[in-house]
């Protein structure tokens, strides 16, 4: 469906207009109007027919693809790849902002004035008289304020669905902790694990598969929890074991493809040793030690 064209108060996105950027110490958002106008111009009728067609819906994979390309490029250390991610995930902000405008409904400066608003408000001991002796304290406020805000949404209704599982579980034990449901050290919560993984071999052990399901799901959660315990980030650490796991496996399919020919070299139903495997493992955990 085509969106209805409103009436242009901003400057046309001008390609020849000089583009300069401001000093460091100097920079202070005023270029985000050339992003707005340029998306304007994308989505004018005689725009991009790609960018025409979009959505917020068509939208939704390309918001999470660029955040996760933020993520990388934090854990990359690459300051140059962060400045080119996080201005990728800008545009998918001013886009959904200006498929808003479009449409009616909101636009870019309705969503900043609503940030800022909160940040201020949730911030009194910074804009206010309020103190706050620690970040923990800060984040007890955080709460408190929200909830008063939303007086008449649940504690976890603002914890994303869409979420990775291992984030939406750590955000929502953290979010119960501020309240107090929560274990008072790490012992209580590592007791927890013992005691999910002794239900999980209960139900493998009974042959029940829906049984099976729910409680290696209970172990999972009870391992999160933990790592909170133990300040840990879950997610941060599952990514860093398969980056390890795919950095040694690499390691056994080349050494497979050397001794071997490749996977199924000797037919398809072929498969080599365990052991065999596992000597190539034990290879490339010899030489990532040799590495450190």
């Amino acid at each position: 469906m085509a969106l209805p064209t409103l009436p242009d108060e901003l400057p046309v996105f001008d390609e020849d207009a000089p583009r300069p950027v401001p000093p460091l110490p100097r920079q202070d958002g005023a270029t985000l109007t050339r992003l707005v106008a340029v998306m304007r111009r994308l989505l004018a009728p005689d725009g991009c027919p790609w960018d025409r067609e979009q959505s917020f819906e068509s939208m939704r994979k390309y918001v999470l693809e660029e955040a996760c390309e933020v993520i990388d490029a934090i854990e990359g250390g690459e300051r140059a790849a962060l400045r080119e991610e996080l201005g990728d995930l800008l545009l998918q902000v001013v886009f959904l902002a200006e498929l808003g405008r479009r449409e009616g409904s909101f636009g870019i400066d309705d969503a900043i004035a609503g940030i800022v608003e909160k940040l201020v408000t949730r911030h009194p001991h910074v804009f206010g008289d309020m103190d706050a002796k620690d970040a923990d304290e800060v984040l007890r406020n955080w709460e408190r304020i929200k909830a008063t805000e939303k007086a008449n949404r649940g504690l976890l209704a603002g914890v994303p669905r869409s979420l990775p599982a291992l984030v939406r579980a750590t955000r929502i034990g953290e979010k119960v902790q501020r309240v107090g449901f929560d274990w008072e050290d790490r012992v209580g919560s590592r007791a927890k694990v013992t005691e999910e993984l002794g239900e999980l071999d209960a139900a493998i052990a009974a042959g029940d598969a829906a049984a099976v399901e729910e409680e290696l799901g209970d172990v999972l959660f009870a391992l999160v929890n933990l790592s909170r315990h133990v300040k840990v980030d879950a997610e941060g650490a599952l990514r860093r074991t398969i980056e390890k796991f795919t950095t040694r496996f690499t390691h056994v399919e080349a050494r497979v493809k050397e001794e071997h020919g490749g996977w199924g070299a000797a037919g398809e139903d072929t498969k080599l040793p365990l052991e065999v495997l596992d000597r190539y493992w034990e290879e490339a955990k010899a030489k990532a030690r040799a590495a450190r």
